[in-house]
């Protein structure tokens, strides 16, 4: 279906059953994000929320809520864009076999963007900011965003489209000191191009032309997300996935996207920085307040009857993982093509994404050695991290599979994979005052912190536990001990207090499981909790508590452990220390007084009450 718009879109999953009419007027204040996760936890249906309190607008939102409705959206044109992907790799193919490739070739003519077309809906109406559906989702959150932006800049040097950039960078639209209807907030992180395109008018000092489009197509909002190389226009990727061509004009020098809903214009000056935040975010807690750049708003267009599309970001799994199983879906093998000798990289969900990825590389070096052990998966792994946003993870465990039976996805299984044949006196590699993401709170400041590499490879080496080892409820003096998975144990500790206590907590942890060392062999993983009945009560709960509140050089040790030559190892197990640090960010937790509100919704007679979960 090449959708003209994006109620075009609502109106066909409707037909399909799949997009449900919330009639009843909803606040914008926490009830609609509360409807949203309910919904999606459900495994709902796309929402159309006709009656939004205090704005003359509807909103949708869970449109990308599974994968299957994300195939279905677009399925008369996955396939070609797929196809598209893969000749890019090997164009080759193309002229090996001309009839078959067609198809993508034809697809390819719908890159083109168009200029100035006849029809241009989304300059129907000048409005303000606050005549949006000013959204707040979580009770902490600063104000109301927009979660689902494509914020569109250009470059100075290389004007136009073809060299543009649309990212998706959230927006805050009113609260902390934002002049209402005049400024609102941009916030980006590393490794994103529109930092490329400031830094070019910081040194001109010029102020930064920047459109947010909202809504329109759904192609438009995928494109907004897809890690497209530097120099390729999202825009051109839109009119492949979407099967109708971008359609734009420009207004008062800024670029306008005509099929979109809203498209809010401004400019960002050097230097001019407010406070933003905090915002519920997708490692499951709140990033605070820093500054960030101010947009001063120009004009706010929308078209005629326009929907304003949204999504809640929050601890995963939300609408955003079936964001990243779409783009794994559409870019299949990207990176194995992109850095030699890697067969898989996963980015995990259940861990916010950027905090953990799991790797399956090659290991050839030295195949004429008897015995394996990691080599090229070292230089892999630096390749990983030094590319683009995998840049910004701080565990990396990557292994090498002669069995061509393992995969990163079951992540179970990869980490039984890895840690049977794990030399922890060995395999552990700690890269220290670097850069993580913007939004974990984990490190030592803003975008700092460490990472570590767990490469393993070789024969199987133990038998991982699968059951709770004496040597922990003979000499455990701290509190609850849970088997997570085999080879992982986690223990309930006092709250973290300081630094130097944590020390001597981890000291005597070391100290009292020292003299059992040989006992513990099954043992690969120490993950000391707030809650250890909570964090080995399912495997996500193990990956969020683990990989989200820990800094690799500060808070992991070991059992008999020892530096050498620079090098950390431990005979005995890893210990992570993965509780609640003071500097940390809070989880985001849901208002028990706003889920009792949109209980009615859900009631007999309500909108949602023929919802029922999967």
């Amino acid at each position: 279906m090449a959708y003209s718009s994006l109620e075009s879109c609502l109106i066909d999953l409707e037909r399909h059953g799949q997009l449900v009419r919330v009639k009843e007027e909803v606040d914008p204040y926490l009830e609609m994000a509360a409807i949203h996760l309910r919904v999606h936890e459900m495994g709902g249906p796309a929402l159309l929320f006709e009656n939004v309190k205090g704005s003359g607008f509807r909103a949708a939102s869970n449109i990308f809520g599974t994968l299957e409705r994300s195939r279905f959206i677009f399925r008369d044109t996955l396939a070609s864009v797929q196809k598209l992907i893969e000749l890019k790799g090997d164009p080759i193919k193309a002229i090996k076999h001309p009839i078959q490739n067609i198809g993508a070739g034809l697809a390819a003519l719908k890159a083109l963007p168009l200029k100035n077309p006849f029809n241009k809906p989304v300059l129907f109406e000048e409005i303000r900011i606050s005549d949006l559906p000013l959204i707040h989702h979580w009770p902490m959150d600063g104000g109301a965003f927009v979660t689902l932006p494509q914020v569109y800049t250009e470059d100075m040097d290389q004007p136009g489209i073809m060299k543009a950039n649309l990212g998706m960078y959230r927006i805050q639209l009113n609260g902390n000191e934002y002049e209402t209807d005049r400024e609102i907030g941009l916030h980006y992180q590393l490794h994103r191009g529109i930092g490329i395109h400031q830094s070019k008018a910081n040194k001109k000092g010029l102020p930064l032309k920047v459109s947010c489009f909202v809504g329109g197509p759904p192609s438009h909002t995928v494109s907004a997300v897809m890690p497209l190389p530097e120099g390729i226009s999202e825009m051109t990727f839109a009119g492949v996935l979407g099967g109708r061509r971008f359609r734009y004009t420009y207004k008062d020098g800024f670029c306008i996207s005509t099929d979109a809903d809203f498209v809010i214009t401004g400019e960002v000056y050097p230097g001019e920085n407010k406070p933003e935040g905090p915002f519920g975010d997708h490692l499951g807690y709140y990033s605070l307040r820093h500054p960030f750049p101010l947009m001063r708003v120009h004009k706010v267009y929308a078209r005629k009857n326009a929907i304003w599309p949204f999504t809640v970001v929050g601890r995963p799994p939300q609408e955003d993982t079936s964001f990243g199983q779409l783009i794994h879906e559409i870019t299949g093998d990207a990176i194995p093509q992109e850095i030699p000798g890697v067969k898989e990289v996963h980015a995990v969900d259940a861990a916010g994404v950027h905090p953990l990825l799991l790797a399956i590389g090659s290991e050839r070096y030295t195949p004429y050695l008897p015995s394996k052990q990691p080599a090229e998966l070292l230089t892999i792994a630096n390749h990983i991290l030094g590319t683009g946003q995998l840049s910004l993870a701080k565990f990396l465990f990557i292994t090498a599979d002669d069995t061509q039976q393992l995969t990163t996805h079951h992540v179970k299984e990869f980490f039984t994979y890895l840690f049977e044949r794990i030399d922890l006196s060995r395999d552990i590699h700690f890269y220290t005052n670097t850069t993580i993401d913007t939004l974990d709170y984990s490190g030592t400041g803003l975008n700092t912190g460490s990472k570590v590499v767990i490469a393993a490879y070789g024969d199987v080496a133990r038998t991982l536990a699968t059951e709770i080892p004496a040597a922990f409820t003979e000499r455990n003096t701290f509190g609850p001990a849970h088997l997570v998975m085999p080879g992982v144990i986690c223990l309930q500790f006092n709250p973290y207090t300081d630094t130097v206590s944590a020390a001597k907590e981890m000291m005597l942890l070391e100290a009292t499981l020292n003299p059992v060392v040989a006992g513990l062999k099954t043992v690969v993983q120490i993950i000391v909790c707030d809650d250890a009945a909570f964090t080995a009560a399912n495997l996500n709960n193990y990956l969020w508590v683990t990989y989200t509140r820990c800094n690799p050089s500060h808070d992991i040790n070991g059992v008999d452990s020892f530096i050498e030559h620079k090098h950390w190892g431990c005979h005995g197990p890893m210990i992570i220390d993965a509780r609640i640090k003071p500097h940390h960010a809070p989880p985001v937790v849901k208002d028990d007084s706003t889920e009792r509100k949109v209980d009615r919704l859900f009631e007999k007679n309500g909108s949602l009450s023929g919802i029922r979960g999967k």
